[in-house]
């Protein structure tokens, strides 16, 4: 089945699951500075926000996908800025100055995760949110339609609910929302394929 992507101005969480429109994650970023940690192939939500009236930033470690996203930003004719970097290095962006920062699909390659969130604490203004998205990991117990879990929960270094609950406790984060996301194009599938979180920084 292909995949249709969304139009380039919504907020999209992947494919065949509920969008921002629906789950109120993001919300209204106009007049906001936002940062987008790492580019999701084919839909820069950095530049959906930029349409949307945001002050956007956007860091991922590909030159193809920055590219890419700024060509999507050059058609659109918004200004999004980039930085080649790992998602962890935030050293251009001044401490508590954000509004939101936005993580899809990235976290479970990230080596660090706590240093990643204290760089994401770091910069975020005091009760901003951070919206992280990633692959449910009960989803990575099992292949594609196979009613059978061919591996452990949490193994393979797959991020466990558990294990990223703690990791945004340790950093100082309080869990807002916690959404686990069926896929829209398999009304059948035995358990969600994505998890989604809205957390908030406390403290200064």
């Amino acid at each position: 089945m292909a995949v249709t992507e969304p139009p380039q101005h919504t907020i999209s969480f992947g494919p065949h699951v509920a969008n921002d429109a629906e789950l109120r994650l993001v919300g209204d970023v106009k007049g906001k500075r936002v940062l987008e940690l790492g580019l999701p192939h084919g839909h820069a939500n950095s530049v959906a926000m930029a349409q949307s009236g945001a002050r956007a930033m956007a860091i991922d470690n590909s030159s193809e996908r920055i590219a890419l996203a700024r060509r999507t930003a050059e058609t659109a004719e918004v200004r999004v800025e980039f930085h080649q970097a790992e998602l962890a290095d935030m050293g251009f962006v001044t401490s508590s100055s954000l509004d939101l920062v936005l993580c899809i699909d990235k976290l479970n390659s990230v080596d660090d995760i706590d240093r990643l969130l204290r760089q994401v604490h770091r910069v975020l203004k005091s009760e901003a949110s951070f919206v992280a998205v990633v692959e449910h990991p009960a989803a990575a117990m099992f292949d594609n339609d196979d009613a059978v879990a061919r591996r452990r929960y949490g193994a393979d270094g797959a991020l466990t609910i558990g294990e990223l609950c703690m990791s945004l406790q340790r950093s100082n984060f309080a869990l807002d929302l916690l959404y686990e996301l069926m896929p829209l194009n398999a009304p059948r599938a035995l358990v969600p394929t994505t998890l989604a979180i809205r957390a908030r920084k406390l403290g200064s």
